[in-house]
């Protein structure tokens, strides 16, 4: 099995995602043209754009689930040549899926602490110890024996993000997580949205790292990162603060808050 070097001097000063020149190609369909982007620790970055747009291709392959075509990709200073399943030493992201993605069979606890379980050093009270801490810190008490289908919807969420948190004291106690969230609101009333917002925030902070989100939803914009990333035509069209995203003349800034059908994004037939 092909590996990354195993150890990387990565400064907390240094960016975590590197973008240069980035493509991604499906065949003969370009979903991403020479895109850069640099990310700094600590950053909560929105991605959006109209759906196709090519905002879950820059997710996939910042999880190592999918490699460019063209250009490089760095994360926490080492490119990314391999995918994650190809390395020995996969980088610190965590992805939470628009699904919560709990495996059905498995306990709250054993879902939570899954990747503890199968490779970290420590024993299972110490692991116990760990994901009851994770659970109450997303407000979820006493359910650690419970199987996900026991729970409500937006309880499944948010054990997702407290797998999340998890972070194993021996492997990964100077780390910096990425966090990735795919459309994490979608789907839910604005009370829920609110509580999935703040807890993006939480997260991002708990965890001590940085996260992008992927999202329709102006609030969870607005709520939940500090810097918004448009993409459109398989490029970055603008790149800004939140405060500036607010109040942007930028035409496909302003077409995407209004909803509107006149602008330089062009609406696909339904």
């Amino acid at each position: 099995m092909k590996d990354l070097p195993s150890k990387t001097l990565f400064s907390k000063t240094s960016p975590v995602v590197e973008l240069d020149d980035l493509s991604m190609q499906w065949g003969t369909n370009s979903v991403l043209s020479k895109v850069s982007l640099t990310m700094k620790p600590g950053e909560r970055i929105a991605i959006i754009g109209p759906s196709g747009s090519g905002k879950s291709t820059v997710l996939r392959l910042l999880a190592g689930l999918l490699l460019p075509s063209s250009g490089e990709l760095k994360l926490f200073g080492v490119i990314q040549k391999y995918l994650r399943l190809d390395q020995n030493i996969p980088p610190d992201v965590r992805f939470v899926f628009q699904n919560p993605a709990l495996i059905a069979s498995l306990t709250v606890e054993e879902n939570v602490g899954f990747l503890l379980k199968k490779s970290s050093q420590i024993g299972d009270k110490e692991i116990k110890d760990i994901v009851i801490a994770c659970l109450e810190e997303v407000g979820l008490y006493d359910i650690a024996e419970k199987f996900p289908g026991q729970l409500s919807g937006g309880m499944q969420k948010r054990v997702s993000f407290a797998r999340a948190l998890i972070n194993d004291p021996i492997n990964n106690s100077s780390s910096t997580p990425l966090l990735l969230f795919d459309e994490p609101t979608a789907g839910l009333d604005p009370v829920a949205s609110t509580r999935i917002e703040d807890l993006i925030v939480k997260t991002t902070t708990l965890a001590k790292g940085c996260s992008i989100v992927v999202s329709h939803v102006l609030s969870t914009i607005e709520r939940a990162s500090e810097r918004v990333v448009m993409i459109y035509g398989g490029k970055f069209q603008w790149d800004g603060s939140i405060e500036d995203f607010k109040k942007t003349e930028n035409p496909f800034i302003k077409q995407f808050r209004t909803g509107s059908l006149e602008g330089p994004m062009k609406p696909k037939e339904i």
